[in-house]
């Protein structure tokens, strides 16, 4: 007999038509239900510190309410990617950060990283060579300070070796003026008969994100503009693949800056670059096709994929009000995995961080990526380190299937509201800023500033009470790890070695024609464009230095421009010193801060809050002194007392606590004089103050401040506080 075959199914006809099809209420009523009286806002609401409420479940009418208008890869306003076909056509660069501080080592870490996955020369300078200063000259901090000293083309024939500059792209950001090591670059490749247009990738400057970092500028900022112009005019026509400015957002968010600040400021530098080289001549296309933008990738994951979406969304709708059409609004956007959320601490938990983190930038669809070493927070990367690093990406490229599709979160309910929520909420800011008289006058006047401090001040905060966790750091924390063996850089002996190759080149190369070339490049520096840059390429191959052509072009009437600078810092750097201190004290005299735990009880009675006060302390690096459980009060305050522990903390449950902490307390006190008595637990307010009375010192809990607690007990120990933020 043959099975009856089924009918078609109507068109029209849906699947499981006999249930009702679910509503945002019904869902809401059922949430509620699972709370169980507690408030839905507070429980399912979550305030980003962006300032924006996060719901439990997105639905299309969030899209509507925002405005949202849904396009394609590849199209304005290349929200979801400036390629149409995504990573499938152009995939992201692998740019890894290489700062060896000589040439010879520079060039045997690139000719590694290459051959293992590298796909671009990224070379971090020192702050000698961004500042103009050649390492004979500069303060010794200066040189080499995880950066390649570069100061003539000698330097970088020798860093650049048997690499080609046709294979290989180049990543150089140069701080606030970049001629001069445009110039050697241009030098190098016409020293190796190569077209200098064959040249790609970025070398670019950053006036008012080194200005906003270091709060000081060693030339007027008008003629650090003149500058900037003539190397794009120059780009432009010579080397039309090379990107010659950007608007980095990296300093901001070191600086503790969230999302929308970060966001608002590089859009409102980029602005302010357009303007000024609009000034001197450049059109808005010239300006766009050599802008880079660059941000760094925090740990809220989905927060971060919406900030590099939204940093497009802002470009175009900026590029727009400058006539900018097509590919002119598309931004090029690099990225790398933040330092502000490293820890010196079970630094092995920065591999996860950097990856999840790595993650977000790709899947927003950046154009390159830079993934730091899990050791960055206490030394320079080692092989090991950078090795990881590189493979997180290659992994992420070949081994994840993240090549395709196009923008995957795109069309997401959640990150496209998200998406457009930020970009909202930095136009406001970056109108702000513009109500200021744009970036740099509201620098001088402090505004980045003040709001990234206020920004970090609040993740602090919260970092103190535990609302953020820091694994490892402020939870967690491992006091059987080895940490890592510092290896502190030598810059001293770095700046004596370049202050002597530095002299034997001078002394080598031909004099006369090197004075004469400079002699016409300060001549030259009041021109503009492709003349003040072959003057400065022709002073290069001549021989003069880095510092020698920023003296060249510097203008005798310039008086050195400050301001109050960015305070970068790392998150966990307040409870990193903490730990310190008690390492220290520990190293000069062999003592800790000493916790007794009164557990009061069988173990299923007292483990919990043990384990969490454990959990607590040794986040301070203190020492506690564990048991089983004691059977009466009498049993807890003998031990205690002749444990001689500086700290005692009782532990059990709230309905043992009316009964037992009272008489225990006035024991332990009696036994104990001037001992800090801590209970675990949040107990009501009429009863916190029966337990005061008894001799309790302090409450721990989950809305404790950690921080302050553990600081309190290291200077009634008489330990030296380093741990002020």
């Amino acid at each position: 007999m043959k099975e009856e075959q089924a009918e078609p199914m109507a068109a029209e006809e849906k699947l499981f038509a006999e249930f009702a099809a679910p509503t945002y209420e019904s869902w809401q009523s059922e949430a509620e239900k699972a709370l169980k009286g507690a408030p839905f806002e507070s429980r399912l609401i979550t305030k980003t510190y962006e300032e924006i409420d996060l719901k439990p479940i997105y639905r299309q009418n969030d899209l509507e309410s925002e405005g949202v208008h849904l396009s394609l890869p590849g199209s304005e306003p290349f929200v979801r990617g400036i390629h149409a076909g995504g990573y499938l056509t152009k995939s992201w660069l692998v740019a890894q950060e290489c700062d060896q501080p000589l040439a010879a080592e520079l060039n045997q870490t690139l000719k590694n990283e290459l051959s293992r996955g590298l796909q671009s020369l990224h070379i971090r300078l020192d702050t000698a060579t961004c500042l103009g200063l050649d390492p004979d000259i500069a303060d010794a901090g200066q040189v080499g300070d995880r950066g390649f000293s570069l100061a003539c083309l000698q330097d970088l024939t020798k860093a650049l070796d048997d690499i080609s500059l046709q294979q290989w792209s180049v990543m150089v950001p140069a701080g606030a003026r970049s001629l001069p090591v445009v110039a050697l670059f241009a030098a190098l490749a016409r020293s190796r008969g190569m077209d200098p247009g064959e040249l790609s990738g970025s070398i670019v400057a950053d006036p008012l994100g080194a200005l906003a970092l270091q709060g000081q500028l060693t030339a007027s900022l008008p003629s650090v503009y003149d500058e900037l112009a003539a190397v794009t005019a120059w780009a432009e026509t010579r080397t039309p693949y090379l990107k010659t400015i950007r608007a980095d957002g990296c300093p901001y968010h070191d600086a503790g800056a969230n999302a929308v600040q970060e966001l608002a400021y590089a859009l409102a530098t980029a602005v302010e670059y357009v303007r000024e080289l609009q000034q001197r001549g450049l059109e808005f296309p010239v300006i766009s096709r050599h802008m880079q933008f660059s941000f760094a990738l925090g740990a809220n994951m989905f927060m971060e994929l919406a900030k590099i979406r939204a940093a497009r969304l802002l470009w175009s709708q900026a590029a727009r009000a400058f006539g900018g059409k097509g590919e002119e609004c598309a931004a090029v956007i690099h990225g790398r995995t933040s330092r502000f959320t490293k820890t010196g601490y079970d630094p092995y938990v920065n591999m996860l961080r950097t990856t999840t983190e790595a993650f977000a930038g790709v899947v927003a669809g950046l154009d390159s990526l830079h993934v730091g070493p899990f050791d960055e927070a206490v030394r320079p990367g080692d092989e090991f380190s950078r090795r990881i690093a590189r493979n997180t990406q290659i992994i992420l490229q070949q081994e994840c299937g993240l090549m395709q599709p196009a923008d995957p979160a795109g069309g997401s309910w959640y990150v496209e509201t998200l998406t457009a929520d930020l970009a909202r909420r930095a136009w406001e800011i970056f109108q702000q800023v513009e109500m200021k008289g744009g970036m740099f006058l509201a620098l001088q006047a402090g505004l980045p500033q003040s709001q990234s401090a206020k920004t970090a001040q609040n993740r602090f905060a919260n970092l103190a009470k535990r609302r953020d966790v820091i694994v490892g750091t402020n939870m967690y924390a491992n006091l059987a790890e080895h940490p890592l063996a510092a290896s502190e850089i030598d810059c001293q002996a770095i700046q004596a070695r370049r202050a002597e190759q530095l002299t034997a080149y001078r002394q080598n190369r031909a004099t006369q024609e090197q004075q004469r070339l400079l002699t016409s490049l300060a001549a030259s520096r009041q021109r503009t464009g492709a003349e003040l840059v072959e003057a400065a390429i022709d002073a290069a191959i001549a021989g003069g230095s880095v510092g020698e052509i920023f003296l060249a072009l510097r203008r005798e009437e310039t008086e050195p421009l400050s301001i109050t600078p960015l305070q970068p810092s790392r998150l966990s750097e307040p409870y990193e010193a903490l730990r310190r201190n008690t390492e220290k004290f520990k190293a000069e005299t062999g003592g800790n801060v000493r916790i007794f735990s009164a557990d009061i009880g069988p173990i299923p009675q007292h483990k919990p809050r043990a384990d969490f006060s454990r959990g607590f302390f040794e986040v301070g690096a203190f020492e506690v002194l564990s048991n089983n459980g004691f059977a009466s009060v009498d049993e807890a305050a003998d031990t205690a007392a002749a444990s001689g522990a500086d700290a005692v903390v009782i532990c059990s449950t709230d309905a043992t606590y009316p009964e037992i902490v009272p008489p225990l307390a006035r024991l332990i006190k009696e036994k104990m004089p001037g001992v800090w008595l801590v209970l675990a637990g949040l107990p009501p307010e009429d009863l916190q103050a029966v337990y005061r009375e008894a001799g309790v010192d302090e409450f721990i809990h989950v809305r404790a401040d950690c921080y302050e607690s553990l600081s309190r007990l290291q200077r009634r120990k008489g330990m030296h506080d380093d741990s002020q933020a």
